[in-house]
């Protein structure tokens, strides 16, 4: 870690890629953080909003994305149709995609959260109703969320990072970032 420990929110919106390059017509970190030696903690994809945890701090880093630490990721989620109870069962008990058994989730029907309009809008079909989910992993595989719901039937439209470790994207903008201190804890040594 260079200097003093950095922790930044960021709320990304749709269609950044969560790095600070990319190609001629990419839209990256770096158009909207001018923060030296900060890295995200997590990838978020480009089609994916919300939560971005950056920081210079490797351990913390560690902690908030390796499967072994167990850090809670929640994720409101926009999916096609109704999804049965039997299919979130599914999802809460762990489902089988092309690289193994996923672990247990957490997951919730919600009302329609109050939130900034995506830009482009989703796809929407006037006949097939969407449901939100808010969905908590312990592990993060890539494009998880996306591929558990599609396994019961039901794509995901809309996928915003809501938590990520003791942090909420509440208060932030698409676009916006602040700095926050790691929370003091009885079991948290890091400082």
């Amino acid at each position: 870690m260079q200097g003093p420990q950095q922790i930044l929110l960021f709320n990304k919106p749709f269609n950044v890629l969560t790095q600070f390059s990319g190609e001629a017509n990419d839209i990256t970190l770096a158009q909207y953080i001018d923060v030296k030696d900060v890295y995200a903690a997590g990838r978020l994809d480009k089609d994916s909003e919300g939560l971005l945890v950056l920081t210079n701090d490797g351990k913390l880093q560690a902690k908030l994305t390796q499967p072994q630490s167990k850090s809670p990721k929640t994720y409101w989620v926009q999916v096609e149709g109704e999804p049965s109870e039997q299919a979130l069962d599914a999802l809460r008990q762990g489902v089988e995609l092309k690289d193994g058994m996923t672990l247990p989730a957490k997951v919730e029907r919600m009302n329609a959260p109050d939130i900034w309009p995506r830009n482009p809008p989703i796809r929407e079909r006037a006949n097939i109703p969407t449901t939100w989910l808010a969905i908590t992993l312990r592990e993060g595989r890539n494009r998880q969320v996306r591929r558990m719901t599609a396994h019961i039937g039901h794509p995901t439209l809309r996928l915003i990072r809501y938590q990520l470790g003791p942090w909420t994207v509440d208060g932030l903008a698409p676009g916006e970032w602040r700095r926050v201190e790691l929370p003091q804890t009885s079991d948290n040594t890091q400082k």
